[in-house]
């Protein structure tokens, strides 16, 4: 079979896993009371990001092939959130946030490296192909987006916003993604690493791309960009369910549909994402950076002054933008660690631009939402609506814009790197 398609529908899988709960678990967490939590379930993805990536790239690169690291994980990931689907069922309203939240947890723990790893892979196919990755991926990871808006739409449709059926699709599909990474071309493993040098001994070379300015500045300013990365996947679904409460709105297609109205940001994301090789090509990795960032403060900007009504087009821009907001940071970013690590350690590498963006960045991200969320709006009758005299959403959307314009404009001063590709 092609390796193109083979790699396609792996792609497909990894982020259809993901789609089935992540812009929906906020409208569900919030019907059954734990409004105020959802901070800490979004946050988690950050705090596990901070090892397990790096782990599991360090273990694929010393003593496990890559594509049977993520078959494993996915297989763990899968069986937790079915049982957390299981849990939701039984108890219906009556969850528990400390049951529900470790079983979420174990999940999530296991499912974030196969991120970083799903590119290992990737990489490592598409190199013994002899295809230039930077050229050919970008048009097979299209197909993973896709995979994530079909899981969005199969949930909004089939009314699981606010049930923990979505977790229960999300671990079927991981657990179907663990037997079908296992048929995946081998990936190599290092067994050179001398046992006098404990870092090299552990895979943690990676690290040492800290002592290059650049990739210090590259890997500080992910961090910090990360910060934005789950902000809207937390809480863009409660914000356009909030203006349920309003008679004005009430049955608006952004009020029933919120699910599909966010993920026009995925199908942004299917196009923007066959840009990256000539914007990388054509202006490098620190203005495709900066126009991410940009995109970010559009993204909040619009958030904050849109509605499900006349402001619906508002809204609309927003999710246009989101494409560029995500993919010139995440994926090109990816390509670019890829580009200036050997390969003895690219696993490793991948792992670490994980933890930075999806550790660090995520999780401190998250915490911060989840307070100014709290300051500016109220969990009332299973909605996240406006608080009284704060601004409610806007004013939040609007701390976060300038979050953003603020990295954008340290980023453009301090960075200093001339975009070239490092021969391997």
């Amino acid at each position: 079979m092609n390796i193109k398609f083979r790699l396609t529908l792996l792609n497909f899988l990894e982020l259809a896993v993901w789609g089935a709960y992540l812009t929906s678990m906020g409208g569900y967490l919030a019907s059954v009371g734990l409004g105020s939590f959802i901070g800490y379930f979004y946050s988690v993805q950050g705090f596990v990001s901070l090892v397990m990536p790096a782990l599991a790239g360090i273990v694929a690169d010393r003593w496990i092939q890559a594509q049977r690291v993520l078959s494993l994980c996915h297989f763990v990931a899968g069986l937790s959130m079915i049982a957390a689907s299981l849990y939701g069922m039984f108890m219906g309203g009556e969850v528990s946030f400390p049951i529900l939240f470790g079983l979420y947890s174990l999940s999530v723990m296991f499912y974030m490296p196969t991120l970083a790893l799903n590119n290992s892979v990737s990489y490592n196919a598409l190199d013994k192909a002899h295809l230039d990755s930077v050229k050919v991926f970008p048009p097979i990871r299209v197909f993973g987006t896709v995979g994530f808006i079909v899981s969005m739409w199969i949930v909004d449709l089939s009314g699981w916003q606010t049930s923990p059926l979505q977790f229960m699709w999300s671990g079927v599909l991981s657990v179907l993604m663990a037997f079908y990474a296992l048929t995946m071309p081998a990936c190599p493993v290092c067994h050179t690493a001398s046992s006098s040098d404990p870092v090299q001994m552990l895979g943690l070379g990676a690290f040492k791309l800290f002592r290059i300015r650049r990739m210090a500045l590259f890997f500080i300013f992910s961090m910090l960009l990360g910060c934005c990365l789950q902000v809207t996947n937390g809480y863009a679904g409660p914000f356009l369910q909030s203006f349920g409460a309003q008679e004005i709105y009430r049955g608006t297609f952004g009020v029933e549909h919120a699910n599909i109205l966010i993920s026009l940001s995925q199908m942004s994301e299917t196009l923007c994402i066959l840009l990256i090789p000539f914007c990388l090509g054509r202006f490098g990795i620190k203005k495709v950076m900066l126009m991410s960032m940009l995109a970010w403060f559009l993204r909040f900007g619009l958030f904050a002054v849109g509605n499900p009504g006349s402001g619906v087009w508002l809204l609309l821009l927003s999710m246009i933008v989101y494409g560029i907001a995500f993919d010139f940071f995440n994926i090109s970013g990816s390509l670019f660690v890829d580009m200036e690590t050997e390969l003895e350690m690219r696993s490793s590498a991948q792992g670490l631009f994980m933890m930075m963006t999806n550790g660090f960045g995520a999780s401190i991200g998250m915490l911060v939402a989840g307070w100014v969320m709290n300051i500016y709006t109220i969990n009332q009758n299973g909605l996240m609506i406006d608080k009284p005299d704060t601004g409610g959403w806007s004013s939040a959307w609007t701390v976060f814009a300038l979050y953003a314009l603020v990295v954008a404009i340290l980023f453009a001063v301090l960075f200093r790197y001339k975009h070239q590709r490092v021969n391997k």
